[in-house]
């Protein structure tokens, strides 16, 4: 089969049979699988030191002014040196998970957010 009429992916595009390019439309940004107001729970992890859990509560509270901090879970990494917290929010809307994710990213003391 000639190499041309073997469709692959390549940086964003489809090339099939034709040789014709037809880009990859993603889903529009306005396209959500959520339903809100819906139960989110989003984790964020960082180095074990003092104060963590709590800046963690200042940006979710500072989005979410409706989360109880005392729902917050915690769990520490085997050797300690790391400490995962689960914050379940209520959502409004992608926007305000957008925000609070890049607010969360952005943050000094944490080092990844799921």
């Amino acid at each position: 089969m000639p190499a041309r009429e073997v469709a692959f992916l390549h940086a964003g595009l489809i090339c099939g049979a034709m040789e014709t390019l037809m880009p990859i439309v993603p889903p529009a940004a306005s396209e959500s699988l959520l339903t809100f107001p819906c139960a989110f729970p989003i984790k964020v992890m960082g180095r074990t030191r003092d104060g963590f859990a709590q800046a963690i509560v200042t940006v979710v509270a500072r989005h979410a002014p409706d989360f109880d901090p005392a729902t917050l879970e915690m769990r520490s990494s085997s050797a300690g040196n790391y400490l995962s917290v689960t914050a379940t929010i209520n959502a409004t809307s992608r926007a305000q998970l957008d925000d609070l994710y890049r607010d969360l990213t952005s943050h000094p003391m944490v080092t990844m957010v799921l």
